[in-house]
């Protein structure tokens, strides 16, 4: 992870306003989107870590700014998220594997303050991560 990426995390203010990924969302800014339907919406990284890194996020936040904050009424969207990021790995050809993340908090590296699944691959992984 570039040095820039963990000061942006570490800056970011957990928050429940409105993030970049809300205008993302509203089609306010650009991106280039792989999936879409009501529930859910997946784009490529402007920053990827792999030849092939999406983000795939609920188009409703409800109080879901992380992981940590998720509470029983997230359990359907937190699943069909997992879901979606499979739905995407085979849409990207991904049959060899990919890794989902999902940072939380500051020391996590989170940095938008709106869950969101990182489906990475197209590539070997390392291990251990981070």
């Amino acid at each position: 992870m570039a040095a820039s990426e963990k000061e942006a995390a570490l800056a970011a203010v957990p928050s429940d306003a409105p993030t970049i990924f809300d205008k993302i969302i509203k089609k306010e800014i650009p991106s280039t989107v792989v999936y879409e339907d009501d529930k859910a919406l997946a784009f490529r990284d402007i920053n990827p870590q792999a030849p092939t890194h999406i983000l795939i996020i609920p188009k409703v936040r409800d109080g879901l700014t992380g992981l940590s904050k998720a509470e029983e009424r997230h359990i359907e969207i937190l699943g069909y998220l997992l879901y979606v990021a499979k739905l995407v790995a085979k849409q990207e050809g991904l049959e060899d594997g990919f890794r989902i993340v999902i940072n939380d908090g500051p020391n996590g590296c989170q940095s938008v303050y709106h869950l969101h699944i990182h489906l990475v691959g197209g590539r070997q992984m390392n291990w251990p991560a981070g």
